[in-house]
């Protein structure tokens, strides 16, 4: 495997250890202040303006129908013959029941939810439920959208303005007379005050909305919550959560109240149909009854006739079992008939049937209870769906088929019933023949006696039946008992600060450290020693970032501006950080030349403008003088002059000498400016042809010069690959080194340093890391665990930088 592969393999298994992190979070500690500082307040901003959420619930017992134990039960047991109270509450049913749309809205009509009053209070709004000073009347448009102000004013006034009606805004402002109507965009109002109006009130603003009701019941109906206390008790919970307690409490009262009134209401339906029915049939027996009894009395009169039932006693005594035979039979077969008549009409299947009107047929009675219970149950949950809802059309079809099935029972029953008529009227007849001595006129009174007595009975049935349906209407009870009225805490269930300021505390410390993390995984740059070890160029050193750390942007950073007005950092007595790097390089760079020949001459370049060559040539170059040495410095970066920048920039130079302008070394050598022992060739007049000027012989012939007189010529030289100057000058080196910039330089590059460095492109090709950051005493990047401080030796106390 080559190194260059090696190199890439370890950059993409490039990871940061948890104490490294750790690390990287200590020295950005002000991130988590200002973060977590940020997150608190704007949690103290939601708190501000966010209202109070408060809780109400309440229980509610559904009562088991099946089963006896309440007085109510007793009652029903004793007229359990009307098949009337025969239905078992099921518990699933009734928590959809209450959850029903219908319901809730009828909740909203009742207790006007449908409007608000509210009040500005700080940063947040208040409801004014059942306590606002002004109470407004809108005689149209009750249910349409709209809002507005209403300021108080004095004199019993008021204020008008901010009209929104369906969405729509108007700037109008109307002032007007409480009490009195007045027209506005909304429609008419009427505002008056209410008992909790003061002065204090006047000059006070309230804000009016009205909402529609569809809109309001939806969105309490989301909110309410109706579930099981426990799974084997008939017990519903309800709660809802609301801005205003008193309106939730009264929000979830006036629902058990419309629940049961609904309740009741559904379970007295068969009732209202069957004593509707009884009061036609006696209206009916009524007038027939009444026309007897004239026609009797009339017959009587006109014919003088006196009791003829004396006469024949003996064959009466048959002929009255027979008629009282005749006289069930005919009650009987007008009940079957009437029904008939009533479920031959195709819209009787809609209602209910009657019940319990006295047919002998229990078959018949237990079809009609079972087809009025499924009835009743159709039309609930096609209320509460729709008519394509597969239990609905299934419970249709049932309905049909029992339709059928009771039509036929009734049919047979008339038949049967003619059939029994038929043969007692024989016997009566044979039993009538006997009486052969009795007058014409006895047997005609007989005959419309029999009639009178026949209507009488059945009156007086249909009475008493009437009367045992309204004792069963007294006695249908709620079938729910509320066990905890709506009631809740005083304290308000959100927004909860406790947990709002541990979620922006959590956010404040979690952001930045997010941040700090996608930053760090996100830098494709050097960082440190570590990202280094993967070369096989040697490593002479690295130099700690002086002053504030500074990102350099190419084609915006000026090098020539980061060395203006800029002196060495190395002095003789100075022992800080810096100047022990700069030494620890200078006595590597000793241990790595030839000492078998002197006079090294050594140039610095990089891959990229910026990394600090000029910066450290000039400073190892001081440094070597502190040793006294004779060092000489040339600059050769005939581009930017950065080097010449700190005696000057003067006119004459290494151009100059190079150009032919000049064959004297000493008048383009600035001689002791900056220390005694360090001599520096400046640029001079910057050449529009750098390249051509190093390929001449006067560049390897100025470099033999100054061997003859120095121990050290340091080279500052443009980037490598920018420009062919490096690779020029770098045939006449001793040594190279090479500037890596921390934070600058592209891991990318590293592979094409070390093909430079395997190729042999430059001699003795050596890496100096620049610029790592100095946190705590320490320098270089925590996470590669290759900081030290210079500190630990003791010369940090005699840092004078």
């Amino acid at each position: 495997m080559s190194q260059e592969t090696i190199i890439k393999n370890n950059q993409s298994e490039d990871f940061i250890r948890i104490q490294d992190l750790g690390y990287l979070f200590l020295s950005k500690w002000y991130w988590f202040i200002g973060s977590v500082v940020v997150a608190l307040t704007i949690a103290a901003l939601y708190i501000a303006v966010t209202p109070p959420i408060y809780t109400r619930t309440a229980a509610l017992l559904v009562k088991d129908t099946s089963k006896g134990g309440s007085s109510s039960a007793n009652a029903m047991n004793e007229f359990a013959d009307l098949g009337i109270f025969q239905s078992n509450t099921n518990i699933n049913n009734e928590l959809l029941a209450l959850k029903s749309p219908t319901l809730m809205k009828e909740v909203v009509a009742r207790l006007n939810l449908n409007t608000s009053y509210t009040i500005q209070t700080g940063l947040r709004t208040k409801e004014l439920y059942k306590a606002s000073p002004v109470w407004v009347t809108v005689l149209n448009a009750a249910d349409t959208p709209l809002e507005f102000d209403i300021e108080m004013l004095a004199d019993n006034q008021f204020k008008l303005s901010g009209f929104k009606t369906n969405g729509e805004e108007s700037k109008e402002s109307l002032q007007g007379v409480y009490g009195d109507s007045i027209q506005t965009p909304a429609g008419t109002l009427i505002l008056t005050p209410t008992p909790a109006y003061s002065k204090e009130s006047e000059g006070n603003s309230v804000y009016f909305s009205q909402a529609s009701i569809e809109q309001v019941s939806d969105h309490y109906n989301k909110g309410l919550r109706a579930e099981l206390s426990d799974e084997k008790s008939t017990v519903i919970s309800l709660s809802i959560n609301d801005v205003s307690p008193k309106r939730a409490e009264d929000l979830l009262s006036m629902l058990i109240k419309v629940y049961n009134e609904s309740w009741i209401q559904d379970k007295n339906q068969i009732a209202v149909s069957t004593s509707q029915f009884i009061s036609d049939r006696l209206d009916v027996i009524e007038g027939e009854l009444g026309n007897v009894d004239e026609n009797i009395s009339n017959y009587k009169s006109r014919n003088l006739l006196p009791d003829v039932q004396a006469a024949s006693s003996m064959y009466m005594a048959q002929s009255t079992e027979n008629k009282k035979r005749l006289m069930d039979l005919n009650n009987q077969l007008s009940m079957a008939q009437y029904i008939r008549r009533h479920m031959s009409n195709n819209e009787s299947k809609s209602v209910l049937l009657p019940s319990n009107s006295g047919i002998a047929n229990a078959n018949i009675e237990s079809q009609i209870s079972e087809y009025n219970t499924l009835l009743l149950q159709r039309n609930n949950l096609q209320a509460n769906s729709s008519e394509k809802n597969p239990l609905v059309v299934d419970m249709t079809q049932s309905l049909n088929a029992m339709w059928v099935a009771i039509t036929r029972s009734i049919d047979n029953l008339v038949l049967t019933l003619n059939t029994q008529i038929k043969n007692t009227q024989s016997v009566e007849i044979e039993t009538t023949q006997q009486i052969a001595s009795n007058p014409k006129q006895a047997k005609y009174l007989l005959s419309v006696e029999r009639q009178q007595k026949v209507k009488e009975e059945l009156y007086l049935y249909l009475l008493q039946k009437r009367e045992e349906n309204e004792l069963s209407q007294a006695f249908t009870a709620y079938n729910t008992r509320v066990i905890t009225p709506a009631r809740g805490s005083d304290f308000p269930t959100a927004p909860r600060r406790s947990n709002i300021f541990l979620v922006a505390l959590a956010i404040g410390l979690l952001l930045p450290a997010v941040i700090i993390f996608l930053i760090e995984n996100m830098n494709v740059t050097v960082r440190g020693k570590k990202d280094l070890d993967v070369l096989t160029i040697p490593y002479v050193g690295e130099i700690p970032l002086v002053g504030k750390k500074k990102k350099f942007i190419p084609g915006k950073t000026d090098p020539e501006e980061a060395t203006k007005g800029l002196a060495p950092v190395i002095t003789s007595n100075n022992h800080d950080y810096v100047n022990e790097a700069f030494r620890v390089i200078r006595t590597n760079i000793d241990f790595m030349l030839d000492h078998n020949t002197s006079n090294h001459v050594i140039m610095l370049t990089s891959f990229n403008p910026g990394s600090g060559k000029t910066f450290i040539t000039m400073n190892l170059a001081v440094s070597m003088a502190l040793k006294g040495q004779k060092v000489a410095m040339i600059d050769l970066d005939m581009r930017k002059a950065s080097l010449s920048r700190y005696i000057d920039r003067p006119s004459t130079g290494a151009s100059s000498y190079l150009g032919g302008l000049t064959n004297s070394i000493q008048d383009i050598m600035v001689k002791g400016t900056i220390h005694p022992n360090l001599d520096i060739i400046p640029v001079g007049v910057i050449p529009p042809n750098p390249a051509e000027l190093l390929l001449n012989d006067r560049f390897p012939e100025l470099l033999e010069k100054l061997r003859k007189e120095y121990d050290y010529i340091f080279i500052d030289c443009p980037p490598t690959d920018i420009v062919a100057d490096s690779s020029i000058i770098g045939r006449y080196v001793d040594m190279t080194l090479f500037i890596i910039r921390a934070g600058l330089l592209d891991r990318q590059m590293l592979p094409e340093a070390e093909r430079m460095y395997q190729n042999k492109k430059y001699k003795n090709m050596s890496v100096i890391l620049n610029g790592t950051v100095y946190e705590q005493g320490r320098y270089g990047y925590r996470r590669y665990g290759y900081s030290y401080g210079y500190h630990s030796y003791g010369y940090y106390g005699n840092s004078k930088n």
